[in-house]
């Protein structure tokens, strides 16, 4: 919106110039989505209050956790709320790209509070189940792949880190190849989200590591540089992973422990399918295991819990995801989250080396 007042006033008033820069935006941005969490946090905190929306805890979690019930939850409201008005108000939003994404990461969102209004209602943990929420899951998936195709018009190819000249082209197979990065990314959120604080971090940092592909995708010189896929108009959408990292600071300040809200499925299904959408308009889809490499261990351990319980009747980890185990094995919760953090920077460290690895 003021990105489509101010650029035709740029002629008239030379500052305005600044506009055109996609850097300039993706720092208004962010700015604006810290700014609007921060000052809409607290009223939105007591208003869910008010409508007394807490958590439920899993009775057979730690015991710890027992002390979150009654928590504030869906304040992944907030975090939609920080990440979509900065993006319309400094994107270009006749980009095919940013419209897409912006559109999957709503419906995820969606999604996610369909489910948490059914817990909030019924005050239990059980919300959609879990075969409806998948195949809600796939059906945005795959109108996103087709979007990508038709729209932002994308070649079908998936490249691989480390190998330039290693290139497939799936065809019309991309779409359901597309479904499955947004099930699954959105998903391993979801699952990351156990602790105070823990996925919107990471979230955060794999935000601000795929802002640093898109821009390169979608610059011509930079991409050719470094010899990754050029993909005109990528680059619009650091506009909105810089809003994204800005939510997820301004979440983190109330979600930071001991939390005073959690972001519900809304939140944390709406991240992931943010996440995953990006991955694909970048083109840096197989480097998305890398950069979410906390996320994909929690869902990994998660995976292995339940094959080794059902296959040989024992269990692999104290308790599944794996951020339960270490609590189990007597870590603090606030080392468990930073440690992992670190372990998400060094993640997106190496996601990032992939670019000149080639």
């Amino acid at each position: 919106m003021l990105y489509h007042l101010l650029f035709p006033l740029r002629e008239m008033f030379g500052p305005l110039n600044v506009v055109q820069y996609i850097t300039f935006r993706a720092g208004a941005a962010t700015t604006t989505a810290l700014v609007l969490s921060i000052v809409f946090g607290p009223a939105f905190v007591r208003f869910l209050q008010r409508l007394s929306v807490g958590q439920s805890i899993r009775e057979e979690g730690p015991e710890s956790h027992q002390v979150k019930a009654g928590t504030p939850t869906m304040g992944g409201v907030l975090i939609l709320f920080a990440v979509l008005v900065p993006t319309i108000l400094w994107a270009d939003m006749t980009n095919p790209f940013v419209l897409l994404t912006v559109g999957a990461t709503a419906a995820y969102g969606l999604i996610g509070f369909v489910d948490d209004y059914i817990k909030v209602a019924r005050r239990h943990n059980q919300g959609l189940s879990a075969r409806g929420k998948l195949l809600l899951q796939t059906v945005v998936g795959v109108l996103l792949g087709w979007g990508m195709l038709s729209f932002g018009g994308l070649d079908g190819e998936l490249t691989f880190p480390f190998f330039k000249n290693m290139v497939i082209n799936l065809g019309i197979f991309y779409i359901p190849f597309a479904a499955f990065i947004l099930v699954g990314a959105s998903n391993a959120v979801n699952l990351t989200d156990g602790l105070d604080g823990l996925a919107i971090g990471a979230t955060l940092i794999a935000a601000g590591t795929y802002a640093v592909f898109t821009y390169i995708a979608g610059n011509s010189v930079a991409s050719g540089y470094l010899q990754v896929p050029y993909v005109p108009g990528a680059g619009e959408v650091t506009i909105f992973l810089g809003a994204l990292v800005g939510a997820s600071l301004g979440f983190l300040w109330f979600n930071a422990y001991p939390a005073e809200v959690f972001m519900g499925d809304v939140g944390s299904l709406s991240l992931g399918g943010a996440i995953g959408s990006v991955a694909l308009v970048a083109k840096q889809e197989i480097v998305l295991a890398v950069v979410g490499g906390v996320f994909v261990l929690e869902a990994v351990s998660v995976i292995l819990q339940v094959g080794s319980f059902k296959l040989r009747g024992r269990r692999i980890f104290r308790m599944a995801p794996i951020h339960h185990h270490f609590e189990m094995l007597g870590w603090k919760e606030p080392k468990i989250i930073v440690r992992f953090w670190i372990a998400s920077i060094l993640c997106a460290l190496l996601g990032l080396s992939t670019l000149k690895l080639r």
